[in-house]
């Protein structure tokens, strides 16, 4: 009952819900950065550079035993059960890293940028320090509790 009750505790704090919250968006946002990268950003990048669809760029390094080649696609080299690199696979994946990272970076920015602005301001000056025994007194003390000096007028105000 005791680790029950202490998982409830572990699981009800608000970092650890904000956690899964967290990651819930982020599986969906990557989901739509790979979309982007996939069906908008990679098919101008090939029509650029010669009609190359990175998805389909791939090396075959050893040829399929139910086919041989040359194969369309990536799909249809590994359904001849050949061995393929794929470099477009790679470099869709890269394209899609550098949009995330990018897009965590500038969140991280705002939310910094919030934090700086709620800091709260200065608290108020409550106490000085005597400046015969350098302890710390009320501000409005005329005399220090420590070394019951008498301060000056100019310090009390």
């Amino acid at each position: 009952m005791a680790l029950f009750k202490e998982f409830k505790e572990f699981a009800m704090r608000g970092n650890v819900i904000d956690l899964a919250v967290g990651v819930v968006i982020g599986g969906a946002f990557g989901s739509i950065v790979k979309s982007l990268v996939d069906d908008v950003i990679m098919p101008p990048i090939g029509l650029v550079l010669g009609n190359v669809d990175f998805s389909n760029l791939f090396v075959v390094l050893k040829e399929g035993s139910k086919q041989a080649g040359p194969y369309v696609s990536v799909a249809a080299a590994k359904a001849a059960g050949a061995i393929t690199l794929n470099i477009g696979l790679f470099i869709n994946a890269l394209v899609s890293f550098a949009i995330v990272a990018f897009a965590i970076f500038m969140l991280v920015k705002v939310i910094n940028r919030l934090k700086r602005e709620e800091a709260p301001a200065p608290a108020e000056v409550t106490t000085k320090e005597c400046q015969y025994c350098l302890s710390t007194i009320p501000l409005k003390a005329c005399r220090c509790p420590q070394c019951t000096s008498q301060l000056e007028a100019a310090a009390n105000s």
